[in-house]
């Protein structure tokens, strides 16, 4: 894939998933603007360190990069946070903090870039949201909530500005061997390389997905490979059913 004379945003770029993305983008010719609340380690054409819960920094978010870069063609939606539990042990804060990072933030972000693409003749658009919000799982009520939502919004968006020229996806994937997976399996007091070799023998392919699995949807969403395809949601899953 080829994105030469391409430029792209990129949020919770500091993660797995999201480093991953970066540097596939840049490789294939892309400039790129990183977006986390750190960029500091990350190799990358503009930086733009915030956090998306600022609702002023997420506005401004898509033309910050245009001005950065000298245009947006690609917005990648990738942060995301997962809290677990059902219902009856999830926080108000978890509730608050679920929404502000996984639903509204790229809400805004979507709405700021939409017209800076459509003015400038089209773009790309893809958000991270999980075959748990497609198929929703046990004990995970808040995120597969606000997956579910991103999932809807995609499919809206989607069909709403196809006849601009933006073509709007989301990828879905299951479990990730990232360092979030890695932490949390830490903070449920379990060792993470056993926990993720157990993981590994759910899946019919034999492993868990890594970042570069995924990233690698995510750059065939945002290119011309992907021309005809507007609000579609792709499972990223291995051949594991969520449950």
């Amino acid at each position: 894939m080829n994105f030469e004379g391409k430029c792209a945003l990129v949020t919770g770029a500091a993660g797995g998933i999201g480093g991953a993305i970066v540097k596939m983008l840049r490789t294939a010719g892309a400039r790129v603007a990183v977006a986390d609340r750190d960029t500091s380690g990350l190799e990358a054409d503009a930086h733009l360190p915030g956090d998306l819960i600022d609702t002023t920094y997420a506005d401004g978010l898509p033309a910050a990069a245009m001005q950065s870069l000298g245009g947006l063609d690609i917005l990648i939606n990738n942060a995301g946070i997962m809290r677990r539990g059902p219902v009856t042990s999830s926080t108000d804060e978890d509730f608050d903090i679920s929404i502000a990072v996984n639903v509204k933030a790229p809400f805004q972000l979507c709405r700021a870039a939409i017209p800076i693409m459509a003015q400038n003749g089209g773009g790309a658009i893809v958000n991270t949201a999980s075959c748990w919000g497609v198929h929703p799982g046990p004990d995970h009520a808040v995120y597969c909530m606000t997956k579910a939502a991103i999932a809807s919004l995609t499919q809206c968006m989607g069909r709403d500005h196809a006849h601009q020229g933006i073509r709007i996806n989301a990828v879905c994937p299951n479990e990730v061997d990232t360092p979030m997976l890695r932490t949390g399996f830490e903070l449920r007091g379990y060792d993470p390389s056993t926990a993720i070799s157990e993981l590994d023998k759910t899946v019919p392919i034999g492993r868990i997905a890594q970042p570069e699995d995924i990233a690698e949807v995510v750059l065939f969403l945002a290119s011309n490979h992907a021309r005809y395809m507007c609000g579609e949601l792709v499972e990223i899953n291995g051949g594991k059913p969520v449950g």
